[in-house]
């Protein structure tokens, strides 16, 4: 008899509160959020040539990488040389900075005509990015 006072009745289901599951998977969000990093990368294996005087630039410059074997990228994606001056014309309007990551083997001659093809899009401020050397 004293079973039956113990059994729950037949038309009740037991109910499991979700509201502290959902609170935690919002803090769990928002802390992967808060502590994320956001790089600006170059998507290739650019060995950077180092230098004792090199200095941080603006972020908001165009940044152009040169690969070993000639390859120009913005943003992941393949551009041509002649493809430069188009390309600067549309993302700053004649007015900024771009930024050329060249990996430390790359050919001088295409370095200086990737400067050149920025500088006939009308932008003077080209810089080549290098790494600070260590002591």
């Amino acid at each position: 008899m004293r079973n039956r006072h113990l059994q729950m009745p037949s038309d009740s289901q037991p109910e499991i509160n979700m509201s502290p599951m959902v609170d935690m998977i919002f803090l769990l969000l928002i802390f992967f959020m808060v502590t994320t990093v956001f790089t600006k990368d170059a998507g290739i294996g650019i060995a950077r040539p180092s230098a004792e005087s090199a200095s941080s630039l603006p972020e908001e410059a165009l940044v152009l990488t040169l690969s070993e074997n000639g390859e120009i990228r913005h943003s992941g994606q393949l551009y041509q040389l002649t493809q430069i001056p188009a390309l600067i014309k549309e993302q700053l309007n004649g007015k900024g900075a771009v930024t050329i990551i060249a990996d430390k083997t790359t050919s001088t001659g295409l370095t200086i005509q990737l400067i050149d093809q920025c500088r006939l899009a009308g932008i003077e401020d080209v810089s080549i990015a290098a790494t600070t050397e260590s002591p």
